[in-house]
């Protein structure tokens, strides 16, 4: 088995990436490359893979969804007791990872992530499925449970208190804006030659571009 893990591999030959090709605003490109992502029919353009660090320095990720994209930012949804959170209020410089696998294509985002207003978590989350919308007051997220069990006593809980009526904001719920610091956008290329191009925000709200070996 190990032999044969060692022998997968695959030439990227599908783009190219180059400073004098690319958009002088990283949030222009990004949303450039997003949309052909989505043109592109990616499962899950939108997924991103989160990294927090807890009080020990231990790093963590898992995959959220980005909901939204603005000129500040981009906006995930969570638990605010959930792990990441607590992780975040205790240190808010988060790492969010596109992998565009079928592009041969990848974005790394470092930043910091700011709650967002209620009122833009509340717009949100009035816009979400009912079901989903009952998940966010079920889920204690990250703690222990015994059995699938609980969650299925608790969903039909939540659907008695709430059957006549919209389902309430959870003040537990809601969102962070990820504010970038820096972009990378990774491009794959013959012989494990990769195309890297670095934007990094200066004092004046300015970015330069940097390429970067592979």
């Amino acid at each position: 088995m190990a032999d044969k893990i060692a022998d997968l591999r695959k030439e990227y030959t599908k783009a190219s990436l180059d400073i004098d090709s690319v958009l002088t605003n990283p949030f222009e490109q990004f949303r450039k490359w997003f949309e052909e992502a989505q043109k592109g029919e990616l499962p899950e353009p939108n997924a991103m893979v989160l990294s927090t660090v807890d009080e020990n320095g231990q790093p963590f990720q898992r995959t959220v969804l980005m909901k939204a994209l603005d000129d500040q930012g981009i906006v995930f949804y969570t638990n605010y007791e959930s792990r990441k959170a607590k992780q975040i209020a205790n240190n808010n410089q988060v790492n969010i990872l596109f992998p565009w696998f079928p592009m041969e294509r990848q974005v790394s985002i470092q930043g910091k992530a700011v709650k967002v207003s209620t009122k833009e978590s509340l717009s949100y989350f009035m816009s979400r499925p009912h079901g989903s919308q009952l998940g966010a007051w079920v889920s204690q997220q990250s703690q222990v449970i015994k059995s699938r069990s609980v969650l299925e006593m608790k969903l039909a809980e939540m659907k008695r208190k709430f059957k006549e009526g919209k389902v309430p904001l959870p003040d537990f719920w809601g969102g962070y804006r990820i504010e970038p610091t820096s972009f990378e956008f990774w491009q794959g290329r013959q012989s494990r030659l990769h195309d890297r191009l670095l934007y990094q925000k200066e004092s004046n709200d300015q970015w330069t571009i940097s390429r970067l070996s592979p």
